[in-house]
């Protein structure tokens, strides 16, 4: 099957042709590093890592570009609100400088955790100021701006087609912000460039044609992208909060500036949800990777949770489910450990047209718009397939995880608690006894803390449930 996606642009699924042969532009809108990113800020990026993977087994070539917004997000999408970062700053009597560049680190460091292969470029919105406003004064030129009190102004009526990511039943009405800047003209205008309060000083601020002050948001995604992979690129993606405003403003910006939409093809990930509904931190009901971590997860568990759904469904969030998601990718860690230690011995001939249909079949799903559900079903099912032998097993679960991601190379066979293991032994002990009694309770105890004891030829065995 040729690779295809669903593009929010077009707002149906496309056969991915990219603009340059084999290789492809990626950009992927990064944090606002203000506070630590939430469980369901890193679903999107492990989304974008599973479509970075899913292009380059597909012999893709990618530039995978990721911004840090470290000024300019306000509070408020409607262009009101504080700074984030200067916020941030005063919440924790440190520089803004210093939060962008902590909160960056921990970022970084979940990206690790969770095995998302780093961008193959990093770039900062205030490493590109000078750009930025290069841009604004490209839209003031082409008449696309004005000036109101606390900044400079795109006018989206200006525009003969705004909005086209927008739902196609959506009216301007519904797409308006709840609040208004007083002067701005249009419900949908934002701003390009907020001027400096009157009377306070803000730790980031530049000069500016126009005077002291800071970007907005939106101009800085499209001088990020554009820089790095010029215009258009192959494909922006993000999560689908970024679709009604983000990133139809970067839309209405390169299509003044520059008469292109920006990327070719749009990919946006779905919401995580708690009991409570979407995750946030405006409703203070978030979750961190840290809280996984402390709870004693494996935090690539949080990550197998999120590839048993698509990256456009929604996909709940609890710790009863991370629970059950951890102990499927343990199992799973366990059954090639099995499949690595056995293999040697297995003297079955191989079956050639089965390994290949399992690997077309693999293609075909990941190629089908991610669809890595399926996929990962199709691994469980090719783990119990006896036509296989386990070389064949090997090869696929190795070549799988090209996209999985779930370091099944590196899985080692697991160290059994000493306190296990002497369990194991008084149980074996009694069961020499014949204390039939004693020994199935001490297995009962063993099976609550994890691990199962099985009996064999070669005497009993520890495993873990």
């Amino acid at each position: 099957m040729l690779l295809r996606f669903y593009n929010t642009l077009s707002r149906k699924k496309e056969i991915f042709k990219p603009l340059k042969g084999k290789r492809v532009g990626l950009y992927a809108c990064g944090p606002t590093v203000y506070w630590f990113a939430h469980i369901g800020n890193l679903r999107a990026y492990i989304f974008e890592d599973v479509l970075r993977r899913v292009l380059e087994y597909n012999g893709y070539k990618v530039k995978h570009v990721m911004n840090i917004t470290d000024v300019g997000h306000l509070t408020s999408d409607a262009d009101t609100g504080e700074d984030k970062m200067e916020k941030g700053a005063k919440r924790e009597g440190k520089s803004a400088w210093d939060i962008a560049k902590f909160y960056t680190n921990a970022f970084k460091k979940d990206l690790k955790k969770l095995n998302i292969k780093d961008p193959d470029v990093w770039i900062k919105a205030t490493d590109t100021i000078k750009e930025q406003i290069e841009l604004i004064q490209l839209l003031e030129k082409k008449g696309y701006t004005y000036k109101i009190e606390d900044g400079i102004y795109f006018n989206t009526s200006k525009l003969k087609k705004y909005g086209r990511l927008w739902p196609k039943k959506m009216s301007l009405k519904k797409g308006a912000r709840v609040e208004m800047v007083p002067g701005k003209k249009n419900p949908t205008d934002f701003a390009l460039w907020k001027f400096s309060p009157p009377g306070i000083k803000r730790q980031m601020e530049w000069n500016s044609p126009w005077g002291k002050g800071f970007p907005g948001w939106h101009t800085e995604c499209v001088v990020m992208a554009t820089k790095e992979l010029g215009i258009p690129f192959d494909i922006h993606c993000g999560g689908i909060d970024h679709i009604l405003i983000h990133h139809t403003n970067e839309i209405a910006q390169a299509e003044a500036a520059f008469g292109e939409i920006p990327a070719k093809y749009w990919l946006h990930s779905e919401f995580l949800t708690l009991k409570e509904g979407k995750m946030a931190k405006s409703k203070r009901n978030i979750v961190i990777l840290e809280d996984i971590v402390k709870k004693g997860f494996n935090p690539l568990a949080y990550r197998y949770l999120c590839l048993t759904a698509h990256y456009r469904s929604k996909l709940k969030f609890s710790w009863d489910i991370l629970k059950q998601e951890e102990n499927a990718l343990k199992n799973l860690y366990q059954k090639i450990e099995e499949i690595k230690e056995e293999r040697k011995k297995d003297k079955t001939r191989g079956n050639k047209t089965l390994e290949k249909k399992y690997k077309k079949d693999f293609l075909d799903f990941i190629n089908d718009d991610l669809n890595i559900p399926k996929a990962l079903a199709l691994a469980w099912e090719l783990i119990k397939d006896k036509r296989l032998n386990l070389d064949q097993k090997h090869f696929l679960l190795l070549d799988f995880d090209r996209v999985f991601g779930l370091n099944l190379d590196k899985v080692k066979k697991e160290k059994i608690p000493l306190k296990i293991k002497k369990l194991m032994e008084k149980r074996e002990k009694y069961r020499q006894e014949k204390n039939w009694k004693k020994a199935d309770q001490i297995r009962e105890k063993v099976k609550k803390m994890g691990f199962l004891i099985e009996d064999t030829k070669e005497g009993p065995e520890i495993k873990r449930l």
